[in-house]
This record gives C-alpha cells, structure tokens and sequence, in this order.
C-alpha cells in the first residue's frame, strides 16, 4: 500500500515547496511505503524511538506516536517500548513522551457515554438500532425516522446514526425519473464515497447530494461517531440495490 502525504505541502507548499515534495512523495510515498521490507507497525516503532532518543517531543512525535496506534501498536506495547528505551535514550526524555503517549492512547469513554455525548451535540434523535438493515452495514447504526410527505410523491427525512468505524454497504439508487439521495450532516465525522473517486470527508453543515444509478458508501470515521439526515428524492421507479461490503482493507486506507 502505498502512503499519500499531504502535510508537506499543505505547511510548506509554497514556503519551501521542494522540502515538501521530498516529505509527502518520497519519506512517506517511497520509503514508508515500503511494505514489503517493514511493516508500518514496525516502522512506527523505530520512528518513535528515534525521535525520542533526539528528544524531540514536538508535534511530530505526537503525530508518530497516533500512527503508531494506527499501525496497531497497543497501550502495554507503547508504554514497554518507551521503558526500554529510557535505558539507552535517557530517563527525562522517557517521561517526556509518556504525557505525550498517555494523551494518545488515553482510555476512550464508554459506549454509553460516547453514546450520549453524540446525541448532545445534535437536536434530532439517535432513534433505535437500525436492525432491519443491519445486514447492509458494518458496525453497529440507529434509525431515527422523522417525517414523510404526501404519498403521491413521497421524499423520506431519516437520521441515520453510524457508532465510530460503521458503514453501509455499496449500494445504488435507482430511478427510471428523479430519485436519488440528500445527506445533511449534522453531527460528528464520516465519510462518503463514489465508486471511481476519492473519499470526501463528512463534517456538521455539509451537504452530498447523491444523483441516482450512482454507486456508493457513506459511514463513520474509524474514532468518531456520526449521524446525516438522509433524504430519500422523489422519483419514478424508485429502488435500492444494496452491494459488497467497504472491506476492512478499503477503509483502513481512509485518512
């Protein structure tokens, strides 16, 4: 898999455009891409202690020490790695990253209570669990039904609630005149994709409108809940095909 970095030339694209394109195509999309002689886990590993040992306690270990938890190192490994490290490294230097290691791997609050937090951020309900869909998701989802207009020309508002890492299957809208779908976003991060493009990034306020015969996913960000208004268009012939599943590969690329 090969690494797309952008954080070069998004801080330093027009200062020093040259240390950017050497930062995002060839430290990240060359030799952090280079899979097949370490993993990334493994990669993350000897970054983190190498900044250490230069005592470098910056935003970029901050950003080393979130990818390594990406890239699957857990909270005892972390925590056994800085500790041998303090040996050869330095004691001071140990703690220093340990406030930065314990703020990324902190404990995350409970279901229950991410859970509520969600919901208080949003005046629309969370609703039930989305079980006569649950075969078309990954994760767990809520439906929240909130209106329907007349039955001659019928558009369908929901709030669909998706917990952290949740998404629906592929799937497509068809039509023979007018349908499609509206997504209001209106609390959390998600993510929405069409077959063929790149992932758009779901924040509060934004809006995708989803044109019929078009297929595509939308869900949760991997650490985040997330709740869309979804409205059914009006429409000739209006269906839905449900497709394969966004794999685990797919959306673990997603960044």
């Amino acid at each position: 898999m090969k690494i797309k970095q952008t954080a070069g030339r998004d801080q330093l694209g027009e200062f020093a455009p040259k240390f950017a394109e050497l930062n995002d195509d060839i430290l990240f999309g060359e030799v952090w891409s280079r899979n097949e002689k370490l993993s990334l886990r493994d990669r993350s590993l000897i970054t983190v202690v190498a900044l250490m040992a230069q005592g470098l306690t910056d935003s970029s270990l901050t950003f080393h020490l979130q990818e390594a938890k990406k890239n699957g190192i857990t909270k005892t490994e972390i925590a056994e790695i800085i500790t041998h490290a303090a040996f050869y490294a330095g004691w001071p230097k140990a703690w220093a990253v340990f406030r930065l290691a314990k703020e990324v791997w902190n404990e995350k609050p409970s279901d229950d209570s991410a859970k509520s937090k969600h919901a208080a951020e949003m005046v629309f309900p969370i609703g039930s669990p989305n079980d006569g869909y649950a075969q078309y998701f990954i994760g767990q989802s809520y439906l929240a039904p909130l209106a329907k207009t007349d039955d001659e020309h019928p558009a369908l508002f929901a709030n669909v609630t998706f917990e952290p890492g949740c998404r629906n299957n592929w799937h497509i809208h068809h039509a023979k005149n007018g349908g499609g779908q509206v997504l209001i976003c209106i609390a959390g991060e998600g993510w929405y994709q069409e077959e063929g493009k790149e992932a758009v990034s779901l924040t509060p306020g934004m809006i995708i409108t989803i044109p019929p015969e078009v297929k595509h996913w939308h869900g949760a960000k991997a650490d985040s809940w997330f709740s869309h208004i979804a409205v059914e268009v009006p429409g000739e012939g209006n269906s839905n095909e449900w497709c394969e599943s966004v794999s685990d590969d797919e959306y673990e690329q997603l960044k």
